[in-house]
């Protein structure tokens, strides 16, 4: 991913020490904590937990999560994490925007051109595993984040999680 960052020692320890007392705890909070970006913080998640992709392959992937059914999007700010629910409708490019309308509560405009890379993140999330795709913008921070659901036991779906590994070994090897 092509971000602009400062991984001096000090913040690279300071990401550290924040993931040693709570490694499966919110991205967010452990990069205000050690005063770093969420991407700084992905960099220092443990070997295996990352798979990055440049942001041409913006459209590739999302057209690939169409057809994973329903995923929960989330896009988190300082002041709101908003979760939709929702299957994710193919886009099409038009008048600067990667435009997403369909059968589903997700729909917007996203500027595509903003995107600097990539994440496909497998990790620990409060004890649980936690599989997500994460649309980074050039400030080092997430446009939005497409997670494979969980079923009524909290369990992830066994098709989705197929389709996301799929995804990441796809692009771990390109």
């Amino acid at each position: 991913m092509d971000l602009p960052h400062d991984l001096s020692t000090d913040k690279t320890a300071r990401i550290l020490a924040a993931l040693a007392e709570k490694p499966d705890g919110v991205v967010e909070a452990i990069a205000t904590q050690a005063g770093a970006t969420l991407a700084e913080v992905l960099e220092q998640l443990p070997e295996g937990a990352v798979v990055q992709a440049p942001a041409s392959e913006f459209a590739s992937i999302w057209q690939k999560m169409t057809t994973w059914g329903e995923v929960l999007l989330i896009v988190h700010t300082d002041d709101i994490v908003a979760e939709v629910a929702g299957s994710l409708p193919e886009g099409s490019e038009g008048h600067g925007w990667f435009n997403i309308h369909g059968d589903s509560p997700i729909g917007g405009h996203i500027r595509k051109e903003n995107c600097a890379g990539i994440a496909v993140v497998d990790r620990a999330f409060h004890g649980k595993r936690s599989c997500s795709v994460w649309f980074m913008n050039k400030a080092g921070h997430a446009m939005f984040k497409v997670f494979v659901r969980r079923d009524a036991e909290r369990v992830l779906l066994a098709d989705q999680l197929e389709k996301f590994m799929a995804l990441r070994a796809e692009l771990a090897a390109a």
